[in-house]
């Protein structure tokens, strides 16, 4: 159980909060790079409790400023892109992609009161789908050197999509292995590919991942401390026959990676736009073949309502619960696609969980381990407490190996060696 004062520096992200200084020391996604299509490149963002408005004005340049007009307080999100940067529609005030404003047209031509306007402005750079923002103080780091943003861009697709839920919520799902072979099993096998996550084969065993899941021991899973966070080193017996070794992450303070498939790996941001909504960012990578990011898109764009990729199933459908197809076909009634049977488990804890009361069990290792390390950066957030933030970072391997001996690690980094060696552009990694 968690105490109500830690519960709040762990939730809030908000401007002033304990948590959410933590948050502003790392670069977060902003918005997809594919919001600032079309003739007119400005989107409304509310990113950790802050209201912000993103464009790129006419000379491409990207810019991310306060939302309310320092003039008086209109929504900045409605205005005129021109002349080198956002005209406030209320009094013709021009703001720049650096917050300067540059033109006061309801004052005296010879007014030099714009010289005195500084608005709030954020450092924004876009890679690979995805356009980063930088809340924290002085200059920013570098964004990390993960294999989703060194990628050529024919390698990487990226998507987002909106929980009514804590970010928190949502970040421990994604460090909670134990969870797979109950909440996504599928009771028979089909054909159905989208959703299926877990159809393709695990390693050279000959076993799909779905069959895997459903069949497996109970998982041992370690939390071993990385340059990044920490890696979740999770072992399953399969029938006698195999061990399976699953290596997943967490990225400090807010992101995962996992395993999809033989040749694909997921990062995902769980980022606050408020304390009780957030949205998720993943990042598809591809060690083999460029990625079809059109069928990518065209498979998830159909589960969400535009604008801001709100899921077509949540709370008000039941998260589109079936009885009947839960006594037959899916262990949760609720379809294929892993991403509603996630966002079940996240959003009907509530909006923002009381976590005086639960029950942790040995399996939550995971959780137990971000909770410490966010509390401590919290608590003292200088550079040792603050993970990966100034130090070089790589990866991370996530990875489905299989083994008949004891050696799990050796197994898992044998075959991602070799799966960076087969690759255009995956270089070694440091497996500290």
């Amino acid at each position: 159980m968690v105490a109500a004062d830690a519960n709040r520096v762990l939730t809030e992200s908000g401007p002033g909060t304990a948590g959410g200084h933590v948050l502003r020391q790392y670069w977060q996604p902003a918005a997809l790079t594919e919001e600032l299509a079309g003739d007119r490149p400005v989107v409304p963002v509310t990113l950790m409790n802050e209201q912000l408005v993103l464009f790129t004005d006419d000379q491409g340049r990207l810019g991310l400023i306060g939302r309310n007009c320092p003039h008086r307080g209109v929504d900045l999100s409605f205005g005129r892109l021109e002349d080198g940067g956002l005209r406030c529609p209320f009094h013709g005030w021009l703001l720049d992609v650096n917050g300067a404003c540059t033109e006061t047209p309801a004052e005296p031509t010879t007014s030099t009161f714009h010289q005195r306007i500084r608005h709030l402005n954020y450092p924004v750079q876009e890679r690979n789908g995805i356009v980063w923002a930088y809340l924290g103080d002085g200059e920013p780091p570098p964004l990390p050197g993960f294999d989703c943003l060194v990628a050529p861009q024919t390698h990487v697709f990226a998507f987002k999509g909106l929980w009514h839920a804590n970010w928190l919520q949502s970040h421990e799902v994604g460090i909670d292995p134990a969870h797979a072979a109950f909440l996504h099993r599928l009771l028979e096998d089909d054909s159905v590919e989208y959703g299926q996550q877990f159809r393709d084969l695990v390693a050279d065993s000959g076993v799909t991942t779905i069959k895997l899941m459903r069949e497996a021991s109970p998982p041992t899973i370690i939390a071993e401390p990385a340059p990044y966070g920490f890696r979740l080193r999770t072992t399953r017996d399969f029938r006698g026959q195999f061990t399976h070794v699953r290596i997943s992450n967490s990225i400090f303070p807010n992101a995962i990676t996992i395993a999809m498939s033989r040749e694909m790996s997921i990062t995902q941001w769980h980022v606050p736009i408020d304390d009780t909504s957030s949205y998720w960012y993943s990042m598809f990578v591809s060690f083999g073949q460029p990625v079809d990011a059109e069928i990518m898109r065209s498979q998830r764009i159909s589960e969400v309502t535009m604008p801001g990729y709100r899921p077509i199933n949540s709370r008000f459908n039941n998260w589109g619960y079936d009885p009947d197809e839960q006594r037959t076909q899916t262990y949760t009634g609720m379809g294929r696609d892993i991403n509603v049977h996630d966002q079940w488990a996240v959003e009907s804890q509530g909006a923002i969980y009381d976590r005086s009361t639960e029950q942790l069990s040995p399996s939550d290792v995971g959780i137990r381990t971000h909770r410490r390390q966010f509390l401590a950066a919290a608590e003292d957030p200088s550079a040792s407490n603050l993970i990966g933030r100034d130090t070089p970072v790589d990866g991370p391997p996530a990875i489905d190996a299989v083994t008949t001996g004891n050696d799990f690690d050796r197994a898992w980094k044998d075959l991602d060696g070799s799966r960076r060696a087969a690759s255009d552009w995956a270089a070694p990694v440091d497996y500290r």
